[in-house]
Protein backbone atom coordinates (compact mmCIF):
# COMPACT_ATOMS: atom_id res chain seq x y z
CA UNK A 1 0.00 0.00 0.00
CA UNK A 2 3.18 2.35 0.60
CA UNK A 3 4.54 1.98 -2.53
CA UNK A 4 0.71 2.53 -4.44
CA UNK A 5 0.51 5.48 -2.11
CA UNK A 6 3.47 7.39 -2.70
CA UNK A 7 3.50 6.54 -6.85
CA UNK A 8 0.02 8.30 -6.55
CA UNK A 9 1.60 11.13 -4.71
CA UNK A 10 4.16 11.40 -7.04
CA UNK A 11 2.06 11.72 -9.64
CA UNK A 12 0.11 14.87 -8.09
CA UNK A 13 3.23 16.50 -7.83
CA UNK A 14 4.78 15.26 -11.56
CA UNK A 15 1.28 16.74 -12.82
CA UNK A 16 0.77 19.92 -10.97
CA UNK A 17 1.17 22.61 -13.61
CA UNK A 18 -1.61 20.74 -15.24
CA UNK A 19 -4.08 21.15 -12.50
CA UNK A 20 -3.04 24.42 -12.08
CA UNK A 21 -3.56 25.22 -16.08
CA UNK A 22 -7.40 23.85 -15.16
CA UNK A 23 -7.42 25.84 -12.84
CA UNK A 24 -6.19 28.95 -14.70
CA UNK A 25 -9.08 28.04 -17.64
CA UNK A 26 -11.77 27.80 -14.66
CA UNK A 27 -10.84 30.72 -12.57
CA UNK A 28 -10.94 32.89 -15.81
CA UNK A 29 -15.28 32.23 -16.30
CA UNK A 30 -16.61 35.01 -14.09
CA UNK A 31 -19.43 33.11 -12.69
CA UNK A 32 -20.73 35.88 -10.30
CA UNK A 33 -24.04 34.14 -9.22
CA UNK A 34 -25.75 37.11 -7.68
CA UNK A 35 -25.14 38.66 -11.59
CA UNK A 36 -26.27 35.22 -13.55
CA UNK A 37 -22.57 35.99 -15.27
CA UNK A 38 -20.99 32.93 -16.44
CA UNK A 39 -22.73 30.93 -15.34
CA UNK A 40 -23.87 28.12 -18.57
CA UNK A 41 -19.94 28.68 -19.85
CA UNK A 42 -18.95 27.77 -16.34
CA UNK A 43 -21.47 24.39 -16.37
CA UNK A 44 -20.19 23.86 -19.71
CA UNK A 45 -16.35 23.84 -18.51
CA UNK A 46 -16.96 21.73 -15.56
CA UNK A 47 -18.68 19.48 -17.65
CA UNK A 48 -15.47 19.03 -19.37
CA UNK A 49 -13.33 18.74 -16.93
CA UNK A 50 -15.48 15.85 -15.23
CA UNK A 51 -15.91 14.31 -18.59
CA UNK A 52 -12.15 14.75 -18.94
CA UNK A 53 -11.10 12.91 -15.63
CA UNK A 54 -13.24 9.96 -16.59
CA UNK A 55 -16.58 10.77 -15.53
CA UNK A 56 -20.06 10.05 -17.66
CA UNK A 57 -20.90 14.66 -16.79
CA UNK A 58 -23.87 15.89 -17.38
CA UNK A 59 -25.42 19.39 -17.17
CA UNK A 60 -28.94 18.96 -15.67
CA UNK A 61 -31.60 21.90 -15.38
CA UNK A 62 -33.13 23.19 -11.74
CA UNK A 63 -35.74 25.99 -11.08
CA UNK A 64 -32.23 28.29 -10.96
CA UNK A 65 -28.81 27.91 -12.40
CA UNK A 66 -28.04 24.21 -13.56
CA UNK A 67 -26.05 21.49 -12.10
CA UNK A 68 -23.09 19.20 -13.14
CA UNK A 69 -24.06 15.97 -12.33
CA UNK A 70 -21.13 13.34 -12.96
CA UNK A 71 -21.15 9.45 -12.31
CA UNK A 72 -17.97 6.88 -12.63
CA UNK A 73 -20.02 4.10 -12.99
CA UNK A 74 -20.34 1.20 -11.22
CA UNK A 75 -22.42 -1.88 -10.60
CA UNK A 76 -23.63 -0.68 -7.01
CA UNK A 77 -21.44 -3.46 -5.37
CA UNK A 78 -19.32 -1.22 -3.32
CA UNK A 79 -19.14 1.92 -1.90
CA UNK A 80 -20.61 5.05 -3.31
CA UNK A 81 -18.64 8.31 -2.64
CA UNK A 82 -20.31 11.91 -3.62
CA UNK A 83 -18.30 14.98 -3.92
CA UNK A 84 -20.61 18.22 -3.60
CA UNK A 85 -18.51 21.72 -5.05
CA UNK A 86 -19.83 24.95 -6.59
CA UNK A 87 -19.22 26.64 -9.95
CA UNK A 88 -20.47 30.06 -8.33
CA UNK A 89 -18.41 32.65 -7.62
CA UNK A 90 -18.79 35.80 -5.53
CA UNK A 91 -18.60 39.19 -6.89
CA UNK A 92 -14.54 40.82 -7.22
CA UNK A 93 -15.61 43.90 -6.24
CA UNK A 94 -14.00 46.61 -5.04
CA UNK A 95 -11.73 45.99 -8.11
CA UNK A 96 -9.56 48.69 -6.83
CA UNK A 97 -7.88 46.56 -3.82
CA UNK A 98 -6.59 43.70 -6.24
CA UNK A 99 -3.22 43.59 -7.07
CA UNK A 100 -3.63 41.31 -10.09
CA UNK A 101 -6.51 41.19 -12.18
CA UNK A 102 -9.49 38.74 -10.16
CA UNK A 103 -9.77 36.73 -13.00
CA UNK A 104 -6.79 36.05 -14.33
CA UNK A 105 -5.09 33.18 -12.35
CA UNK A 106 -1.65 34.63 -10.99
CA UNK A 107 1.40 33.39 -9.01
CA UNK A 108 3.00 34.99 -6.01
CA UNK A 109 5.24 33.75 -3.50
CA UNK A 110 3.67 30.40 -3.25
CA UNK A 111 0.14 30.75 -3.96
CA UNK A 112 -1.80 31.83 -6.59
CA UNK A 113 -4.61 34.76 -6.82
CA UNK A 114 -8.21 34.72 -8.41
CA UNK A 115 -11.44 35.24 -7.58
CA UNK A 116 -12.92 31.59 -6.79
CA UNK A 117 -9.57 30.19 -6.65
CA UNK A 118 -10.16 29.18 -3.13
CA UNK A 119 -13.97 29.08 -2.29
CA UNK A 120 -14.35 26.55 -4.71
CA UNK A 121 -13.05 26.17 -8.05
CA UNK A 122 -9.66 25.18 -6.74
CA UNK A 123 -11.23 22.78 -4.06
CA UNK A 124 -12.80 21.07 -6.98
CA UNK A 125 -9.50 21.10 -8.80
CA UNK A 126 -7.71 19.36 -6.44
CA UNK A 127 -10.29 16.24 -6.57
CA UNK A 128 -10.45 16.04 -9.69
CA UNK A 129 -6.50 16.04 -10.17
CA UNK A 130 -6.66 13.13 -6.74
CA UNK A 131 -8.72 11.34 -8.87
CA UNK A 132 -6.46 10.86 -11.93
CA UNK A 133 -3.71 10.19 -10.03
CA UNK A 134 -5.21 7.16 -8.44
CA UNK A 135 -7.00 6.03 -11.56
CA UNK A 136 -3.65 6.17 -13.53
CA UNK A 137 -1.51 4.67 -10.76
CA UNK A 138 -4.32 1.88 -9.96
CA UNK A 139 -6.49 1.48 -12.88
CA UNK A 140 -9.50 2.82 -11.83
CA UNK A 141 -11.10 3.96 -8.74
CA UNK A 142 -12.06 1.82 -5.70
CA UNK A 143 -15.43 2.78 -5.22
CA UNK A 144 -18.08 4.69 -7.53
CA UNK A 145 -17.93 8.36 -7.26
CA UNK A 146 -20.14 11.37 -7.91
CA UNK A 147 -19.94 14.75 -8.10
CA UNK A 148 -22.36 17.32 -8.00
CA UNK A 149 -21.31 20.80 -9.04
CA UNK A 150 -23.98 23.37 -8.20
CA UNK A 151 -24.12 26.94 -9.44
CA UNK A 152 -25.63 28.99 -6.80
CA UNK A 153 -23.78 28.52 -3.50
CA UNK A 154 -22.98 31.80 -3.01
CA UNK A 155 -26.60 33.20 -3.28
CA UNK A 156 -27.85 30.47 -0.69
CA UNK A 157 -28.67 27.39 -2.73
CA UNK A 158 -32.35 28.31 -3.31
CA UNK A 159 -32.34 25.42 -6.12
CA UNK A 160 -30.54 22.64 -4.87
CA UNK A 161 -32.97 21.48 -1.57
CA UNK A 162 -35.44 20.46 -4.13
CA UNK A 163 -33.67 19.44 -7.09
CA UNK A 164 -31.71 16.85 -4.10
CA UNK A 165 -34.88 15.83 -2.54
CA UNK A 166 -36.41 14.76 -6.74
CA UNK A 167 -32.66 13.39 -6.81
CA UNK A 168 -32.38 11.11 -4.41
CA UNK A 169 -31.84 7.98 -6.21
CA UNK A 170 -29.40 9.34 -8.62
CA UNK A 171 -27.91 11.13 -5.68
CA UNK A 172 -27.23 8.27 -3.37
CA UNK A 173 -23.88 7.31 -1.63
CA UNK A 174 -22.75 6.12 1.30
CA UNK A 175 -20.47 9.25 2.32
CA UNK A 176 -19.94 13.17 1.10
CA UNK A 177 -17.08 15.21 0.80
CA UNK A 178 -18.00 18.76 1.09
CA UNK A 179 -17.16 21.76 -0.76
CA UNK A 180 -14.21 23.09 0.82
CA UNK A 181 -11.96 22.28 3.34
CA UNK A 182 -7.89 23.06 4.46
CA UNK A 183 -6.17 24.01 7.67
CA UNK A 184 -5.86 26.38 10.95
CA UNK A 185 -3.87 28.52 11.62
CA UNK A 186 -1.10 26.46 12.35
CA UNK A 187 -1.20 24.18 9.91
CA UNK A 188 -3.83 21.61 11.33
CA UNK A 189 -5.84 19.68 9.01
CA UNK A 190 -9.27 20.66 9.61
CA UNK A 191 -12.37 18.17 9.36
CA UNK A 192 -15.53 20.30 9.50
CA UNK A 193 -18.64 18.37 10.48
CA UNK A 194 -21.35 20.96 10.50
CA UNK A 195 -22.76 24.47 9.29
CA UNK A 196 -24.93 26.77 10.51
CA UNK A 197 -28.06 27.89 8.83
CA UNK A 198 -29.09 31.14 7.43
CA UNK A 199 -32.07 33.53 6.87
CA UNK A 200 -31.16 36.63 4.90
CA UNK A 201 -33.13 39.24 4.74
CA UNK A 202 -33.23 43.09 3.05
CA UNK A 203 -35.28 45.70 5.05
CA UNK A 204 -36.88 48.68 3.06
CA UNK A 205 -38.57 51.70 4.62
CA UNK A 206 -39.65 55.20 2.54
CA UNK A 207 -40.99 58.23 4.51
CA UNK A 208 -41.05 60.63 2.01
CA UNK A 209 -41.41 60.62 -1.90
CA UNK A 210 -37.97 61.91 -2.43
CA UNK A 211 -35.49 63.50 -0.21
CA UNK A 212 -36.26 66.84 1.54
CA UNK A 213 -34.11 69.91 3.01
CA UNK A 214 -33.55 68.92 6.69
CA UNK A 215 -34.21 72.02 7.52
CA UNK A 216 -38.10 70.65 7.98
CA UNK A 217 -37.01 67.65 9.96
CA UNK A 218 -39.21 69.40 12.50
CA UNK A 219 -42.26 68.06 10.63
CA UNK A 220 -41.00 65.30 7.76
CA UNK A 221 -40.09 62.00 8.89
CA UNK A 222 -36.92 60.82 8.19
CA UNK A 223 -36.19 57.01 6.98
CA UNK A 224 -32.80 56.46 8.08
CA UNK A 225 -34.29 56.59 11.92
CA UNK A 226 -37.33 55.07 10.76
CA UNK A 227 -35.27 52.15 9.90
CA UNK A 228 -32.77 52.20 12.84
CA UNK A 229 -35.73 52.29 15.33
CA UNK A 230 -37.01 49.05 13.74
CA UNK A 231 -33.57 47.46 13.93
CA UNK A 232 -33.06 48.08 17.24
CA UNK A 233 -35.96 45.79 18.10
CA UNK A 234 -34.63 42.59 16.77
CA UNK A 235 -31.06 42.39 18.60
CA UNK A 236 -29.97 43.39 22.14
CA UNK A 237 -26.77 44.76 23.67
CA UNK A 238 -25.73 41.65 24.43
CA UNK A 239 -26.18 40.22 21.02
CA UNK A 240 -29.53 37.77 21.97
CA UNK A 241 -32.14 38.16 19.25
CA UNK A 242 -35.40 39.62 20.85
CA UNK A 243 -38.40 38.44 18.18
CA UNK A 244 -40.22 36.05 20.21
CA UNK A 245 -40.21 32.25 19.54
CA UNK A 246 -36.75 33.19 17.94
CA UNK A 247 -34.94 30.47 20.45
CA UNK A 248 -38.05 27.80 20.65
CA UNK A 249 -36.28 25.39 18.95
CA UNK A 250 -32.68 25.90 19.36
CA UNK A 251 -30.32 22.48 20.83
CA UNK A 252 -26.88 23.35 22.16
CA UNK A 253 -23.84 21.38 21.41
CA UNK A 254 -24.16 17.20 22.51
CA UNK A 255 -21.26 15.87 24.87
CA UNK A 256 -20.34 14.91 22.14
CA UNK A 257 -19.89 18.53 20.67
CA UNK A 258 -18.31 19.96 23.71
CA UNK A 259 -15.35 16.93 23.88
CA UNK A 260 -14.46 18.04 20.15
CA UNK A 261 -14.82 21.86 20.53
CA UNK A 262 -12.59 21.35 24.00
CA UNK A 263 -9.61 19.72 21.67
CA UNK A 264 -10.17 22.56 19.09
CA UNK A 265 -6.97 24.46 19.16
CA UNK A 266 -7.98 28.31 19.96
CA UNK A 267 -8.20 30.61 17.25
CA UNK A 268 -8.45 33.79 19.31
CA UNK A 269 -4.68 35.26 18.84
CA UNK A 270 -5.14 34.61 15.29
CA UNK A 271 -8.22 36.48 15.09
CA UNK A 272 -7.61 39.17 17.24
CA UNK A 273 -4.05 40.11 15.10
CA UNK A 274 -6.08 39.10 11.70
CA UNK A 275 -8.76 41.59 12.25
CA UNK A 276 -7.28 43.85 15.01
CA UNK A 277 -9.92 43.10 16.95
CA UNK A 278 -9.61 44.11 20.80
CA UNK A 279 -12.66 41.95 22.55
CA UNK A 280 -14.77 39.44 21.27
CA UNK A 281 -18.76 39.49 21.79
CA UNK A 282 -19.34 39.55 25.00
CA UNK A 283 -16.01 38.94 26.10
CA UNK A 284 -15.84 35.43 24.77
CA UNK A 285 -12.71 33.98 25.74
CA UNK A 286 -11.81 30.52 26.29
CA UNK A 287 -14.56 27.63 26.15
CA UNK A 288 -17.27 30.54 25.63
CA UNK A 289 -15.25 31.71 22.57
CA UNK A 290 -15.88 28.07 21.17
CA UNK A 291 -19.50 27.30 22.33
CA UNK A 292 -20.79 30.58 20.96
CA UNK A 293 -21.19 29.12 17.55
CA UNK A 294 -24.00 27.24 18.82
CA UNK A 295 -25.76 30.81 19.81
CA UNK A 296 -27.60 32.01 16.12
CA UNK A 297 -27.30 35.14 15.59
CA UNK A 298 -28.78 38.62 14.03
CA UNK A 299 -25.70 40.82 12.04
CA UNK A 300 -26.51 43.91 10.10
CA UNK A 301 -24.56 42.92 6.66
CA UNK A 302 -25.28 46.66 5.17
CA UNK A 303 -27.15 49.74 5.63
CA UNK A 304 -27.89 52.97 3.79
CA UNK A 305 -29.39 56.02 3.53
CA UNK A 306 -29.34 59.58 2.41
CA UNK A 307 -26.21 61.22 1.80
CA UNK A 308 -23.10 59.63 1.89
CA UNK A 309 -20.54 61.61 -0.47
CA UNK A 310 -17.93 63.74 0.68
CA UNK A 311 -18.39 66.69 2.54
CA UNK A 312 -22.00 67.87 4.16
CA UNK A 313 -25.71 67.63 2.02
CA UNK A 314 -28.73 68.81 4.80
CA UNK A 315 -30.85 66.10 3.98
CA UNK A 316 -33.88 64.05 5.11
CA UNK A 317 -33.55 60.52 3.84
CA UNK A 318 -36.83 59.85 1.94
CA UNK A 319 -35.51 55.97 1.78
CA UNK A 320 -33.66 53.67 3.98
CA UNK A 321 -32.27 50.04 3.59
CA UNK A 322 -30.64 47.32 5.45
CA UNK A 323 -29.67 43.97 4.89
CA UNK A 324 -29.25 41.51 7.55
CA UNK A 325 -28.22 37.92 8.12
CA UNK A 326 -29.67 35.85 10.87
CA UNK A 327 -26.58 32.75 11.21
CA UNK A 328 -28.70 29.63 12.59
CA UNK A 329 -28.13 26.49 14.57
CA UNK A 330 -29.51 22.92 14.07
CA UNK A 331 -32.90 23.08 13.53
CA UNK A 332 -34.15 25.96 13.50
CA UNK A 333 -36.13 26.58 10.23
CA UNK A 334 -35.32 29.95 8.41
CA UNK A 335 -39.45 30.09 7.01
CA UNK A 336 -40.48 29.59 10.47
CA UNK A 337 -38.21 32.68 11.56
CA UNK A 338 -39.13 34.82 8.59
CA UNK A 339 -42.91 35.14 9.64
CA UNK A 340 -42.13 35.63 13.39
CA UNK A 341 -39.76 38.19 12.26
CA UNK A 342 -42.42 39.72 10.07
CA UNK A 343 -45.38 38.98 13.22
CA UNK A 344 -42.46 40.80 15.42
CA UNK A 345 -42.41 44.16 13.65
CA UNK A 346 -45.87 44.24 12.98
CA UNK A 347 -46.59 44.11 16.53
CA UNK A 348 -44.12 46.33 17.18
CA UNK A 349 -45.65 49.04 15.30
CA UNK A 350 -43.22 48.80 12.09
CA UNK A 351 -45.88 47.09 9.45
CA UNK A 352 -44.67 49.83 7.02
CA UNK A 353 -40.92 48.60 7.19
CA UNK A 354 -40.84 45.92 4.23
CA UNK A 355 -39.11 42.98 4.72
CA UNK A 356 -37.53 40.99 1.54
CA UNK A 357 -36.75 37.39 1.88
CA UNK A 358 -33.15 37.18 -0.11
CA UNK A 359 -31.90 33.50 1.25
CA UNK A 360 -32.69 30.70 3.44
CA UNK A 361 -30.93 27.23 4.80
CA UNK A 362 -30.98 25.41 7.47
CA UNK A 363 -28.19 24.17 9.49
CA UNK A 364 -27.15 20.45 9.47
CA UNK A 365 -23.88 18.50 11.18
CA UNK A 366 -22.80 15.04 11.09
CA UNK A 367 -21.85 13.17 14.14
CA UNK A 368 -18.23 13.23 14.96
CA UNK A 369 -18.24 9.36 16.00
CA UNK A 370 -19.01 8.58 12.59
CA UNK A 371 -16.42 6.33 10.75
CA UNK A 372 -16.22 7.92 8.01
CA UNK A 373 -15.87 11.18 9.99
CA UNK A 374 -12.53 9.24 12.14
CA UNK A 375 -11.07 7.73 8.83
CA UNK A 376 -10.48 11.26 6.88
CA UNK A 377 -9.24 12.37 10.50
CA UNK A 378 -6.60 9.53 10.10
CA UNK A 379 -5.86 10.17 6.88
CA UNK A 380 -5.28 14.10 6.99
CA UNK A 381 -2.68 13.57 10.08
CA UNK A 382 -1.08 11.33 7.71
CA UNK A 383 -0.52 13.41 5.16
CA UNK A 384 0.17 16.60 7.23
CA UNK A 385 2.14 14.80 9.79
CA UNK A 386 -0.01 16.80 12.97
CA UNK A 387 -3.15 15.92 14.44
CA UNK A 388 -6.30 16.45 12.71
CA UNK A 389 -8.90 19.41 14.05
CA UNK A 390 -12.71 18.13 14.25
CA UNK A 391 -14.93 21.04 14.10
CA UNK A 392 -18.57 20.14 14.77
CA UNK A 393 -19.93 23.24 13.87
CA UNK A 394 -18.44 26.42 12.33
CA UNK A 395 -19.78 29.35 11.74
CA UNK A 396 -20.41 29.55 7.84
CA UNK A 397 -23.77 28.68 5.81
CA UNK A 398 -23.80 25.64 3.19
CA UNK A 399 -26.83 23.64 1.71
CA UNK A 400 -25.73 20.79 3.75
CA UNK A 401 -29.53 20.17 5.59
CA UNK A 402 -30.61 18.57 1.90
CA UNK A 403 -28.01 15.95 1.67
CA UNK A 404 -28.15 14.98 5.55
CA UNK A 405 -32.38 15.07 5.63
CA UNK A 406 -32.85 13.47 1.71
CA UNK A 407 -29.59 11.47 1.30
CA UNK A 408 -28.64 10.53 4.95
CA UNK A 409 -24.73 11.38 4.20
CA UNK A 410 -21.81 11.87 6.74
CA UNK A 411 -20.33 14.77 5.33
CA UNK A 412 -16.60 15.80 5.94
CA UNK A 413 -14.26 18.83 4.24
CA UNK A 414 -11.27 18.60 3.63
CA UNK A 415 -9.34 20.40 0.95
CA UNK A 416 -6.35 22.98 0.19
CA UNK A 417 -7.74 25.94 2.07
CA UNK A 418 -6.42 27.89 4.67
CA UNK A 419 -6.91 31.08 6.53
CA UNK A 420 -5.06 33.66 4.24
CA UNK A 421 -7.06 32.57 1.58
CA UNK A 422 -9.20 35.83 1.68
CA UNK A 423 -12.22 33.99 0.29
CA UNK A 424 -15.08 36.28 -0.73
CA UNK A 425 -12.42 39.08 -0.06
CA UNK A 426 -10.31 40.80 -2.69
CA UNK A 427 -6.93 38.99 -3.54
CA UNK A 428 -8.33 35.56 -2.69
CA UNK A 429 -5.59 33.09 -2.98
CA UNK A 430 -5.01 29.31 -2.57
CA UNK A 431 -1.32 28.33 -1.08
CA UNK A 432 0.71 26.01 -3.66
CA UNK A 433 1.69 23.77 -0.98
CA UNK A 434 -1.44 23.30 0.37
CA UNK A 435 -2.92 22.67 -3.06
CA UNK A 436 -0.33 19.00 -2.94
CA UNK A 437 -1.40 18.17 0.54
CA UNK A 438 -5.23 18.68 0.05
CA UNK A 439 -4.99 16.35 -3.12
CA UNK A 440 -2.88 13.71 -1.69
CA UNK A 441 -5.53 13.79 1.43
CA UNK A 442 -8.51 13.14 -1.69
CA UNK A 443 -6.38 10.07 -3.08
CA UNK A 444 -5.80 8.59 -0.01
CA UNK A 445 -9.29 8.67 0.95
CA UNK A 446 -10.43 7.57 -2.41
CA UNK A 447 -7.69 4.58 -1.87
CA UNK A 448 -8.93 3.21 1.58
CA UNK A 449 -13.00 4.61 1.43
CA UNK A 450 -13.88 1.47 -0.19
CA UNK A 451 -12.66 -0.74 2.55
CA UNK A 452 -14.29 1.37 5.17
Amino acid sequence: MADVLGEIEQYIEDHLAESLEDLRRLTAIPSVSSKHEGIDDAAAFVRELLAGAGFEARVLPTSGHPVVYADSGGDGSGKTLLCYNHYDVQPAEPLDLWESPPFELTERDGRVYARGVSDDKGQLISRLAAIRAVRAVTGGLPERVKFLVEGEEEVSSPSLEPFVEENRDLLAADACVWEFGGVDPDGRPEVVLGLRGILYVEYRVRTLSRDAHSGSAHNLPNAAWRLVRALNTIQGADGRVLIPGFYDSVQGPTDTDLQLLAGLPSTEEFYHEHFGVKEFVNGHTGMDYRTAVYEPTANIAGIGAGWQGQGSKTVIPAYAMAKMDFRLVPDQDPEDLFSKLRKHLDDGGFSDVEVVKLGAERAATTPGDDPFVQLTARLASEVYGKPAVIDPLVGGTGPVYPFRAFLGTPIVTLGPGDPLSNAHSPNESMSIANFLLGTKHMARLLVEFGDL
